[in-house]
């Protein structure tokens, strides 16, 4: 007798075999299904054009007041007086300190006397001889020295300025003994190089002019040979509203070692115009014109292609890329000049760049317009997918954006 299994066991095994061979067709359906054709990637484009082209050298440096006068007495004795302050306006010639000339007075005295006496010796040996006339000119002309020496030295007991500006610092005070230093007309300079203003007079007061300005940069020894003196600059301080204009004034024949090692060579641009938006040390970084031409065809360097021999672009010929050859020039940044093969106006392929229907190039929209978003995704998601997926799975493409990829299945 073989074994039967009760009503209801039977019922529930077909249920089960029911379940299978549906599901199982189900599956095959979702296997053998041809899946949705991907859109049809569209290339990107761009136009020759023709206009005005730049090639610029980079640096940086330091704002600095376009002179600089660090001035200490000429002469030696007591500071009686210190007539300025920090941050007081003066005018060239303007009297800044002076010291006691007593004694500088006396050695004047002495030496218009001296010259007085030798003069009047050589009006009694009018008569006399030769040798007698000679000496005593050679007397006058010395006494007539020593007394204009002793009269520089008085005038230097009073500290001048040579310029007009703003007084950045003072070292003196009543009752200091000063040395006998540099001329004040020997310490006005202009302003070369950060390391040349670092230091604050000591000893002295020092003067900047006021409303000018230079900018002491540091040139890369690769740049160097393409800078020359008169060359436009751009100059961007970091606390200017906008860059300002400016000229190069100099540029160092030797090189210094930057703090990396580098050799770098100092350049000094001179800011136009007076200024009341720049302020001296600050930082800036310029941007120097060393060469500028009109009307240069151009094309994106992406459009570019070289097999070896030949460099050539895709234009583009009743909406097909056709291989076209072309002669290039000088690189301006991310544009190219072209010397022969294409005209103003020609369209050409970008390189690399691809763009599907709805979104942008290597990369786009779901359809309602989030990046690399499906309607219903999270990020870089497909219609109901989560990162990273596209309609079945792919990497960062949904079925209607745009991408570099197409989504998996």
């Amino acid at each position: 007798m073989g074994f039967r299994l009760p009503r209801g066991r039977k019922r529930v095994l077909w249920s089960a075999v029911a379940v299978v061979v549906v599901a199982a067709g189900v599956g095959g359906w979702l296997v053998f299904w041809p899946s949705s054709p991907e859109p049809a990637a569209e290339s990107v484009t761009a136009r020759a054009t023709s206009g005005p082209q730049r090639q610029t050298v980079a640096a940086s440096g330091t704002v600095q007041p376009a002179r600089r006068s660090d001035l200490e007495f000429a002469v030696s004795g007591t500071v009686t007086a210190v007539l300025v302050g920090e941050g007081d306006t003066v005018t060239a010639g303007q009297e800044l300190a002076r010291v006691d000339d007593a004694l500088l007075r006396a050695q004047a005295d002495a030496a218009a006397a001296t010259l007085d006496a030798a003069q009047a010796r050589r009006d009694e040996d009018a008569a006399g001889s030769d040798t007698q006339l000679a000496a005593d000119d050679a007397a006058v002309v010395s006494a007539r020295s020593r007394l204009d020496s002793a009269r520089a030295d008085l005038d230097h007991a009073r500290l001048r300025s040579p310029i007009a500006g703003t007084v950045a610092s003072v070292g003196l005070a009543v009752g200091d003994q000063v040395s006998s230093g540099n001329s004040p007309d020997d310490a006005t300079t202009p302003s070369a190089a950060p390391d040349d203003q670092s230091d604050d007079s000591a000893s002295g007061i020092t003067v900047v002019s006021t409303g000018r300005f230079v900018v002491a940069a540091d040139v890369a020894a690769a740049d160097v040979a393409k800078v020359k003196k008169g060359q436009q600059v751009e100059i961007t301080p970091v606390d200017a509203a906008r860059p300002v204009e400016g000229t190069v004034a100099s540029v160092a024949a030797v090189a210094e070692t930057s703090d990396n090692g580098a050799a770098t060579f100092p350049v000094t641009v001179d800011v136009t115009g007076e200024r009341d938006d720049v302020y001296a040390g600050s930082s800036a970084t310029v941007s120097i014109v060393t060469e500028e031409r009109d009307d240069v065809l151009t094309v994106p360097s992406q459009a570019l292609h070289g097999d070896g021999k030949t460099t050539y672009v895709n234009k583009i010929v009743h909406g097909r890329p056709v291989r076209t050859p072309v002669t290039i020039g000088t690189a301006y940044g991310p544009v190219t000049e072209i010397v022969s093969g294409l005209a103003e106006g020609d369209e050409v392929e970008l390189a690399g760049f691809a763009r599907l229907p709805g979104g942008g190039a290597n990369g786009g929209k779901g359809r309602d317009g989030g990046t690399n978003e499906g309607p219903d995704g999270g990020p870089d998601g497909g219609p109901d997918g989560g990162p990273d997926t596209g309609k079945g799975g792919g990497p960062v493409v949904v079925p209607d954006g745009g991408g570099a990829f197409p989504g998996g299945n």
